[in-house]
């Protein structure tokens, strides 16, 4: 009962503030205050508008709302948003480009589980779509999953991965964002060992936390800083009465979305401030940068309880994927069985989430595969966001990961600055290995 409180509790304060908001903005425009050459009643109009919506995206799952792919008819190809297979937890969506014929790339983008909806991913998915058939995983808000479906942790996330990947069939280029990086490592090891023939043809891992402890962080601190019971009692709480999940043990998206913003309030104030103030001289507009970004940086997803706190007891406490420890169902799994995958790392310099030698440690844990076969990149200036949706994927990654999937499917294609193989024996720790990965030529 203390859970499902403090649950809709969170949920009053943001319903609360929506319509502090909405008031604000409707008091402040009443036609007659027009008549007063005061500043005072734009700003609090501006103010009242930016706080509604705000608080309301919180609540709402964002559209993908992919643009039409441009032909090379001349012609517009509408693109539609069509689950593949339907999953309790998350759906594999497929996006069908309309009077396409299928593209020799096909392409499944694993979403983190992280508080955000896959929708997070929109931009990198519109930048593959020309040139690839996608497929994503669209995970669902736990809140809205009834308790009688049961339990979801990372051992079931790595079981709806095997599936995914096995429904697609073995030309499948698996690309990793971030949280999934070392589930997606162990669902490849899976099929190695016990489906050879659906192994995906390449693995992409992008900023993931394959070894938290090669370089820490504030996130890997403060996982570190609590114990498992302490952790459980400060973030874990019930579903409120309002939402079909009610009941299930969550940590809540509202909670998560307090700590990304008190990670970085001076920034996030600045933004807000500026934004009211560009829309009381009316500057601002519906489809600003502003709008834009925190439509979707504000639309948060609870996560189950089960798959959080193993997340974090054995991805980042026990390093179970790092020493390659880790289990499913009570049965080892082998990274090392991989030998038929080819693997390609991308970190980013600047990455304070997961930085700069997290990712790349998958290279030295995959001791089957050939050096020939193991690739990475670590781009320069680019913090987390960047390395797979800003402009460090448009211009520098996005073209040595369709480079990477071509050269392993026998295409013809063109080895640029900043890929660079590994130039050492099974353990990856040479020239160019996991522990050289500053000296690549961005």
């Amino acid at each position: 009962m203390k859970g499902i409180v403090s649950y809709d509790a969170l949920e009053t304060i943001r319903n609360t503030n929506e319509w502090l908001g909405a008031t604000t903005r409707a008091f402040a425009s009443y036609p007659t205050f027009a008549l007063i050459p005061n500043p005072m009643f734009r700003v609090l109009s501006a103010w009242g508008s930016v706080v509604e919506r705000s608080f309301s995206r919180m609540v709402v799952k964002p559209d993908w709302e992919i643009p039409p792919i441009a032909g090379e008819d001349g012609q517009d190809h509408i693109v539609y948003v069509e689950p593949e297979l339907r999953r309790p937890f998350g759906d594999l969506v497929r996006f069908r480009v309309a009077r396409r014929n299928p593209m020799p790339r096909k392409v499944l983008l694993v979403a983190p589980m992280s508080g955000h909806y896959a929708t997070l991913l929109r931009s990198t998915v519109t930048s593959l779509l020309p040139d690839c058939d996608v497929y994503v995983t669209d995970w669902h808000n736990a809140r809205d999953i009834p308790v009688s479906k049961g339990k979801f942790d990372i051992e079931d996330y790595t079981g709806y991965l095997v599936d995914f990947i096995r429904h697609l069939g073995p030309d499948t280029n698996v690309i990793a964002v971030c949280q999934p990086a070392p589930l997606a490592l162990a669902a490849t090891a899976i099929l190695a060992e016990e489906d050879p023939k659906s192994q995906p043809r390449a693995l992409i891992l992008i900023g993931g936390p394959v070894d938290p402890d090669a370089a820490a962080t504030e996130v890997t601190d403060f996982g570190n800083r609590l114990t498992m019971g302490q952790l459980e009692h400060l973030a874990i709480q019930s579903v409120g009465f309002k939402y079909a999940g009610a009941g299930r043990m969550v940590y809540p998206g509202l909670a998560q979305l307090t700590s990304f913003i008190a990670m970085n309030a001076e920034t996030h104030v600045k933004a807000f401030a500026d934004k009211v103030l560009a829309d009381a001289r009316g500057e601002g507009s519906e489809s600003d940068k502003h709008n834009r970004f925190y439509d979707e940086y504000l639309a948060v997803m609870d996560m189950t309880a089960e798959f959080y706190l193993s997340t974090v007891e054995r991805i980042f406490k026990n390093l179970e994927i790092a020493e390659n420890r880790f289990t499913v169902h009570g049965k080892q799994v082998d990274i090392g069985k991989i030998s038929d995958v080819a693997i390609m790392t991308v970190e980013g310099a600047e990455d304070d989430i997961s930085a700069p030698g997290q990712c790349v440690a998958a290279l030295k844990l995959c001791t089957g595969v050939p050096a020939a076969k193991k690739v990475q990149h670590l781009e320069e200036g680019a913090g987390h966001y960047g390395i797979f949706a800003g402009k460090s994927w448009r211009l520098n990654i996005r073209p040595l990961v369709l480079d990477f999937i071509d050269e392993n499917m026998g295409r013809p294609h063109r080895r640029r600055a900043g890929l660079r193989p590994i130039d050492s024996g099974k353990d990856g720790t040479g020239p160019g290995g996991p522990a050289d990965t500053h000296k690549m030529a961005i």
